[in-house]
Protein backbone atom coordinates (compact mmCIF):
# COMPACT_ATOMS: atom_id res chain seq x y z
CA UNK A 1 0.00 0.00 0.00
CA UNK A 2 1.57 3.22 -1.28
CA UNK A 3 0.68 6.27 1.31
CA UNK A 4 2.00 10.05 0.41
CA UNK A 5 2.69 12.13 3.34
CA UNK A 6 2.62 15.65 2.61
CA UNK A 7 5.18 17.74 4.14
CA UNK A 8 5.27 20.86 2.47
CA UNK A 9 4.19 23.17 5.40
CA UNK A 10 7.44 22.39 7.14
CA UNK A 11 8.79 25.26 5.46
CA UNK A 12 6.95 27.81 7.65
CA UNK A 13 6.25 25.24 10.66
CA UNK A 14 7.56 26.28 14.06
CA UNK A 15 5.58 25.07 16.82
CA UNK A 16 4.20 22.06 18.17
CA UNK A 17 2.79 20.65 14.49
CA UNK A 18 6.25 21.27 13.07
CA UNK A 19 7.08 18.38 15.95
CA UNK A 20 4.82 15.95 14.58
CA UNK A 21 5.25 16.22 11.27
CA UNK A 22 9.04 15.86 11.72
CA UNK A 23 8.38 12.52 14.23
CA UNK A 24 5.98 11.33 11.91
CA UNK A 25 8.40 10.89 9.12
CA UNK A 26 11.48 10.32 11.07
CA UNK A 27 9.02 7.62 12.66
CA UNK A 28 7.75 6.36 9.29
CA UNK A 29 11.83 5.83 8.26
CA UNK A 30 12.75 4.06 11.64
CA UNK A 31 9.72 1.70 11.87
CA UNK A 32 8.99 0.50 8.64
CA UNK A 33 6.25 -1.97 7.63
CA UNK A 34 6.46 -4.24 5.19
CA UNK A 35 2.66 -3.22 4.21
CA UNK A 36 3.32 0.22 3.20
CA UNK A 37 5.45 2.13 1.07
CA UNK A 38 6.06 5.75 2.09
CA UNK A 39 6.00 8.55 0.02
CA UNK A 40 7.24 11.96 1.02
CA UNK A 41 6.52 14.83 -0.77
CA UNK A 42 9.36 17.04 0.33
CA UNK A 43 12.76 15.77 2.13
CA UNK A 44 11.65 16.78 5.45
CA UNK A 45 14.83 17.83 6.72
CA UNK A 46 15.19 19.83 3.90
CA UNK A 47 11.93 21.65 3.85
CA UNK A 48 12.25 22.43 7.60
CA UNK A 49 15.47 23.69 7.29
CA UNK A 50 13.89 26.30 4.24
CA UNK A 51 14.21 29.62 5.60
CA UNK A 52 12.14 31.43 2.54
CA UNK A 53 9.03 32.21 4.95
CA UNK A 54 10.39 32.09 8.11
CA UNK A 55 11.35 35.39 10.24
CA UNK A 56 10.10 38.59 9.93
CA UNK A 57 7.66 39.13 6.96
CA UNK A 58 5.56 42.00 4.99
CA UNK A 59 2.41 41.93 3.90
CA UNK A 60 3.47 41.28 0.11
CA UNK A 61 6.25 38.31 1.53
CA UNK A 62 3.35 36.77 3.94
CA UNK A 63 0.71 37.31 0.84
CA UNK A 64 3.19 35.35 -1.62
CA UNK A 65 3.11 32.78 1.07
CA UNK A 66 -0.63 32.28 0.82
CA UNK A 67 -0.58 32.30 -2.49
CA UNK A 68 2.47 29.81 -2.54
CA UNK A 69 0.05 27.35 0.09
CA UNK A 70 -3.06 27.67 -1.97
CA UNK A 71 -0.86 26.88 -5.02
CA UNK A 72 0.55 23.74 -3.57
CA UNK A 73 -2.77 22.33 -1.53
CA UNK A 74 -4.94 22.71 -4.92
CA UNK A 75 -2.57 22.23 -7.71
CA UNK A 76 0.89 20.68 -6.93
CA UNK A 77 -0.53 18.12 -4.33
CA UNK A 78 -3.47 16.41 -6.75
CA UNK A 79 -0.81 16.32 -9.17
CA UNK A 80 1.74 14.09 -7.22
CA UNK A 81 -1.48 12.06 -6.58
CA UNK A 82 -1.85 11.96 -10.05
CA UNK A 83 1.59 10.86 -10.47
CA UNK A 84 2.45 8.32 -7.72
CA UNK A 85 -0.99 7.20 -7.12
CA UNK A 86 -1.20 6.83 -3.65
CA UNK A 87 -4.08 4.75 -1.35
CA UNK A 88 -3.77 7.17 1.23
CA UNK A 89 -3.16 10.72 1.11
CA UNK A 90 -1.91 12.58 5.32
CA UNK A 91 -2.00 15.72 5.41
CA UNK A 92 -1.04 16.45 8.79
CA UNK A 93 -0.96 20.30 8.60
CA UNK A 94 -5.39 20.86 9.14
CA UNK A 95 -5.99 21.12 5.24
CA UNK A 96 -6.68 18.86 2.74
CA UNK A 97 -6.88 19.62 -1.43
CA UNK A 98 -10.53 21.03 -2.60
CA UNK A 99 -10.21 18.62 -5.52
CA UNK A 100 -11.63 15.23 -5.73
CA UNK A 101 -9.09 12.49 -5.05
CA UNK A 102 -8.45 8.98 -6.37
CA UNK A 103 -7.52 7.64 -3.06
CA UNK A 104 -8.24 8.03 0.61
CA UNK A 105 -7.55 10.99 2.78
CA UNK A 106 -5.82 10.75 6.36
CA UNK A 107 -6.34 14.87 7.32
CA UNK A 108 -4.50 15.76 10.69
CA UNK A 109 -6.78 18.41 12.63
CA UNK A 110 -4.75 18.85 15.95
CA UNK A 111 -7.01 21.26 18.08
CA UNK A 112 -10.11 23.17 17.66
CA UNK A 113 -9.03 25.97 18.48
CA UNK A 114 -9.78 28.09 15.32
CA UNK A 115 -13.48 27.00 16.47
CA UNK A 116 -13.39 27.61 20.63
CA UNK A 117 -11.01 30.27 20.29
CA UNK A 118 -11.77 33.18 17.32
CA UNK A 119 -10.99 36.69 18.95
CA UNK A 120 -7.37 34.63 18.94
CA UNK A 121 -7.34 34.93 15.24
CA UNK A 122 -7.54 37.61 12.48
CA UNK A 123 -11.15 37.52 11.51
CA UNK A 124 -10.50 37.29 7.77
CA UNK A 125 -7.45 34.80 8.21
CA UNK A 126 -9.33 32.38 10.40
CA UNK A 127 -12.69 32.75 7.75
CA UNK A 128 -10.06 32.36 4.50
CA UNK A 129 -8.63 29.34 6.63
CA UNK A 130 -11.93 27.36 7.93
CA UNK A 131 -13.30 27.51 4.70
CA UNK A 132 -9.67 25.52 3.31
CA UNK A 133 -10.20 22.94 5.94
CA UNK A 134 -14.32 22.47 5.37
CA UNK A 135 -14.07 23.02 1.40
CA UNK A 136 -10.91 19.27 2.16
CA UNK A 137 -13.30 16.97 4.17
CA UNK A 138 -14.13 15.63 0.68
CA UNK A 139 -15.18 11.97 -0.27
CA UNK A 140 -13.36 8.86 2.01
CA UNK A 141 -11.48 11.61 4.12
CA UNK A 142 -10.87 10.44 7.77
CA UNK A 143 -9.44 12.74 10.11
CA UNK A 144 -6.95 12.32 13.19
CA UNK A 145 -6.46 14.23 16.21
CA UNK A 146 -4.38 13.99 19.16
CA UNK A 147 -6.54 13.44 21.96
CA UNK A 148 -10.15 12.16 23.35
CA UNK A 149 -10.19 15.50 24.31
CA UNK A 150 -9.41 17.02 20.97
CA UNK A 151 -12.03 14.51 19.58
CA UNK A 152 -14.65 15.58 21.41
CA UNK A 153 -14.31 19.16 20.84
CA UNK A 154 -14.08 18.31 17.14
CA UNK A 155 -17.35 16.34 16.61
CA UNK A 156 -19.03 19.35 18.66
CA UNK A 157 -18.00 21.95 15.87
CA UNK A 158 -17.83 19.63 12.76
CA UNK A 159 -20.09 16.93 13.66
CA UNK A 160 -19.56 13.29 12.91
CA UNK A 161 -19.94 13.47 9.37
CA UNK A 162 -16.21 11.79 8.82
CA UNK A 163 -14.82 9.33 11.38
CA UNK A 164 -12.21 10.45 13.47
CA UNK A 165 -9.07 8.37 15.22
CA UNK A 166 -6.97 9.38 18.17
CA UNK A 167 -3.20 8.90 17.93
CA UNK A 168 -1.14 10.02 20.54
CA UNK A 169 2.02 11.77 19.09
CA UNK A 170 5.55 11.41 20.02
CA UNK A 171 7.49 14.23 21.66
CA UNK A 172 10.26 15.69 20.00
CA UNK A 173 13.37 13.45 19.88
CA UNK A 174 16.72 15.71 20.87
CA UNK A 175 19.66 13.60 19.92
CA UNK A 176 22.52 16.70 20.20
CA UNK A 177 24.06 17.56 23.20
CA UNK A 178 23.72 20.00 26.07
CA UNK A 179 24.71 23.31 25.81
CA UNK A 180 25.55 23.84 29.92
CA UNK A 181 27.50 26.89 29.26
CA UNK A 182 23.68 28.65 27.87
CA UNK A 183 22.71 28.13 31.56
CA UNK A 184 26.17 29.31 33.24
CA UNK A 185 25.66 32.40 31.33
CA UNK A 186 22.10 33.08 32.30
CA UNK A 187 22.80 32.32 36.19
CA UNK A 188 21.11 28.65 35.99
CA UNK A 189 21.73 27.17 38.83
CA UNK A 190 21.00 23.20 38.41
CA UNK A 191 17.38 22.68 39.95
CA UNK A 192 16.99 26.15 41.22
CA UNK A 193 14.22 27.06 38.29
CA UNK A 194 11.04 26.50 37.19
CA UNK A 195 11.07 26.00 33.62
CA UNK A 196 8.43 26.90 30.16
CA UNK A 197 8.87 26.34 26.85
CA UNK A 198 6.66 27.31 23.85
CA UNK A 199 5.15 30.51 22.29
CA UNK A 200 3.80 33.17 23.94
CA UNK A 201 -0.32 32.65 22.89
CA UNK A 202 -2.70 34.13 25.18
CA UNK A 203 -3.68 30.63 25.87
CA UNK A 204 -0.75 29.58 27.41
CA UNK A 205 -1.20 31.49 30.61
CA UNK A 206 1.96 32.97 31.12
CA UNK A 207 0.78 36.40 32.99
CA UNK A 208 -1.29 34.60 35.03
CA UNK A 209 2.44 32.46 35.61
CA UNK A 210 4.44 35.11 36.29
CA UNK A 211 2.30 36.92 39.04
CA UNK A 212 2.08 33.18 40.58
CA UNK A 213 5.92 33.26 40.18
CA UNK A 214 6.20 36.67 42.15
CA UNK A 215 3.66 35.50 44.92
CA UNK A 216 5.79 32.46 45.62
CA UNK A 217 9.09 34.43 46.14
CA UNK A 218 7.52 36.81 47.76
CA UNK A 219 6.22 33.59 50.12
CA UNK A 220 9.61 31.34 50.24
CA UNK A 221 12.32 33.62 50.14
CA UNK A 222 14.42 31.33 47.72
CA UNK A 223 16.10 32.68 45.20
CA UNK A 224 14.61 30.34 42.73
CA UNK A 225 13.97 31.58 38.82
CA UNK A 226 11.99 31.01 36.12
CA UNK A 227 12.60 30.52 32.78
CA UNK A 228 9.91 31.46 29.73
CA UNK A 229 11.43 30.38 26.68
CA UNK A 230 9.89 30.29 23.27
CA UNK A 231 9.21 33.26 20.93
CA UNK A 232 6.17 35.79 20.33
CA UNK A 233 2.78 34.41 20.10
CA UNK A 234 1.71 33.72 16.35
CA UNK A 235 0.13 36.93 15.38
CA UNK A 236 -0.33 40.24 17.07
CA UNK A 237 -3.86 39.27 19.09
CA UNK A 238 -2.70 36.27 20.20
CA UNK A 239 0.92 37.53 21.63
CA UNK A 240 0.97 37.91 25.08
CA UNK A 241 5.01 38.59 24.75
CA UNK A 242 4.63 42.51 25.53
CA UNK A 243 2.42 41.82 28.93
CA UNK A 244 4.99 39.52 29.78
CA UNK A 245 8.07 41.51 29.17
CA UNK A 246 6.09 44.63 31.12
CA UNK A 247 4.83 42.84 34.18
CA UNK A 248 7.93 41.26 34.99
CA UNK A 249 9.56 45.02 35.17
CA UNK A 250 6.09 46.45 37.32
CA UNK A 251 6.69 43.50 39.51
CA UNK A 252 10.17 44.20 40.39
CA UNK A 253 11.69 40.43 39.18
CA UNK A 254 13.74 40.88 36.18
CA UNK A 255 16.58 39.55 38.04
CA UNK A 256 14.82 36.41 38.61
CA UNK A 257 12.51 35.70 35.01
CA UNK A 258 14.54 34.61 31.89
CA UNK A 259 12.73 35.81 28.54
CA UNK A 260 15.94 33.83 26.23
CA UNK A 261 13.19 33.89 23.12
CA UNK A 262 13.72 30.93 20.84
CA UNK A 263 16.23 28.52 22.02
CA UNK A 264 17.83 25.73 19.66
CA UNK A 265 17.69 21.65 20.83
CA UNK A 266 20.99 21.51 22.93
CA UNK A 267 20.04 24.41 25.19
CA UNK A 268 16.60 22.75 25.24
CA UNK A 269 18.31 19.57 26.73
CA UNK A 270 19.83 21.28 29.09
CA UNK A 271 16.93 23.63 30.46
CA UNK A 272 15.01 20.39 30.59
CA UNK A 273 18.18 18.49 32.57
CA UNK A 274 18.62 20.88 35.10
CA UNK A 275 15.14 22.50 36.13
CA UNK A 276 13.44 21.64 39.04
CA UNK A 277 10.14 21.68 37.51
CA UNK A 278 7.71 22.38 34.52
CA UNK A 279 4.75 24.66 34.62
CA UNK A 280 2.55 24.65 32.24
CA UNK A 281 -0.53 26.74 32.84
CA UNK A 282 -2.37 26.53 29.90
CA UNK A 283 -6.23 27.10 29.47
CA UNK A 284 -6.04 25.48 26.14
CA UNK A 285 -4.00 22.74 24.50
CA UNK A 286 -4.74 19.85 21.90
CA UNK A 287 -1.85 17.69 23.80
CA UNK A 288 0.75 19.25 25.39
CA UNK A 289 3.84 17.95 24.13
CA UNK A 290 6.02 19.44 26.82
CA UNK A 291 4.11 17.50 29.24
CA UNK A 292 5.96 14.50 28.00
CA UNK A 293 9.33 15.80 27.49
CA UNK A 294 9.51 17.25 30.74
CA UNK A 295 8.36 13.79 31.82
CA UNK A 296 11.06 12.18 30.05
CA UNK A 297 13.97 14.17 31.28
CA UNK A 298 12.61 13.10 35.10
CA UNK A 299 11.00 16.91 35.82
CA UNK A 300 7.60 16.69 37.74
CA UNK A 301 5.23 18.62 36.31
CA UNK A 302 2.34 21.39 37.50
CA UNK A 303 -0.40 21.72 34.91
CA UNK A 304 -3.70 23.53 34.55
CA UNK A 305 -6.65 21.20 34.85
CA UNK A 306 -7.11 22.00 30.92
CA UNK A 307 -8.79 18.95 30.04
CA UNK A 308 -5.62 17.50 27.26
CA UNK A 309 -3.40 18.09 29.89
CA UNK A 310 -4.98 15.55 32.28
CA UNK A 311 -5.43 12.82 29.77
CA UNK A 312 -1.40 13.23 28.69
CA UNK A 313 -0.25 13.46 31.94
CA UNK A 314 -2.50 10.32 33.53
CA UNK A 315 -1.73 10.42 37.24
CA UNK A 316 1.61 11.30 37.32
CA UNK A 317 1.13 15.49 37.21
CA UNK A 318 0.24 17.78 39.74
CA UNK A 319 -3.11 19.38 38.73
CA UNK A 320 -4.02 23.39 39.67
CA UNK A 321 -7.10 24.82 38.82
CA UNK A 322 -6.96 26.54 35.20
CA UNK A 323 -6.61 30.56 35.71
CA UNK A 324 -6.41 30.68 39.38
CA UNK A 325 -3.18 32.24 40.43
CA UNK A 326 -3.13 31.39 43.92
CA UNK A 327 -3.95 27.72 43.41
CA UNK A 328 -1.02 28.08 41.33
CA UNK A 329 1.39 29.26 43.98
CA UNK A 330 0.47 27.28 46.16
CA UNK A 331 1.24 24.19 43.65
CA UNK A 332 4.67 25.50 43.13
CA UNK A 333 5.50 26.02 47.06
CA UNK A 334 4.34 22.89 47.97
CA UNK A 335 6.38 21.14 45.30
CA UNK A 336 9.73 22.73 46.68
CA UNK A 337 8.58 21.55 50.32
CA UNK A 338 8.20 18.00 50.18
CA UNK A 339 11.22 16.03 48.40
CA UNK A 340 8.89 12.66 48.35
CA UNK A 341 6.41 14.00 46.13
CA UNK A 342 9.02 15.18 43.89
CA UNK A 343 10.49 11.68 43.68
CA UNK A 344 7.17 10.23 43.28
CA UNK A 345 6.20 12.49 40.80
CA UNK A 346 9.60 11.71 38.59
CA UNK A 347 8.89 8.08 39.08
CA UNK A 348 5.41 7.97 37.55
CA UNK A 349 6.74 10.91 35.03
CA UNK A 350 9.09 8.15 33.78
CA UNK A 351 6.27 5.79 33.22
CA UNK A 352 3.77 8.24 32.07
CA UNK A 353 6.14 9.14 28.77
CA UNK A 354 6.88 6.02 27.70
CA UNK A 355 3.49 5.22 26.69
CA UNK A 356 4.00 8.02 23.67
CA UNK A 357 7.32 6.85 22.16
CA UNK A 358 8.14 7.27 18.30
CA UNK A 359 6.76 3.24 17.53
CA UNK A 360 3.21 3.76 19.06
CA UNK A 361 3.23 6.73 16.89
CA UNK A 362 3.63 5.71 13.59
CA UNK A 363 1.49 1.62 14.96
CA UNK A 364 -1.08 4.30 15.65
CA UNK A 365 -1.11 5.37 11.93
CA UNK A 366 -0.63 1.94 10.16
CA UNK A 367 -3.39 0.74 12.11
CA UNK A 368 -5.36 3.68 11.16
CA UNK A 369 -3.48 2.85 7.18
CA UNK A 370 -4.34 -0.73 6.57
CA UNK A 371 -7.91 -1.52 8.79
CA UNK A 372 -10.45 -2.99 5.80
Amino acid sequence: MKVLLDLQYLNVATTGIKTYMMELAHAARTYPHPEIEWIFSHDPDEQSADQTFKGEQSKIQRLNYHLDYFRWKEFQLPDMVKKYKPDVLICPDFVSPVASLSCRRLTVIHDAFFWQMPQNYPKWWRTYFLRLIKKGLKENTELITTTQYSKASLEKHLGKNHPISVIYQAPKTLVNGLDLAFLEENGLKNKKYFFHLGTFDKRKNLPLLVRAFDQFLKKTKTDFKLVLAGGAGQSAQMNDFPIVEKLIVELGIKESVLLPGYVNDNQVKALYQNAFAYTFPSENEGFGIPIIEAMAYGLPVIHADQPALVEVSGDAGLVSKTGNQQDLTEKMIFLTQDIDLVNLMIQKGHEQAKKFSAQKFIEGFQNVILKK
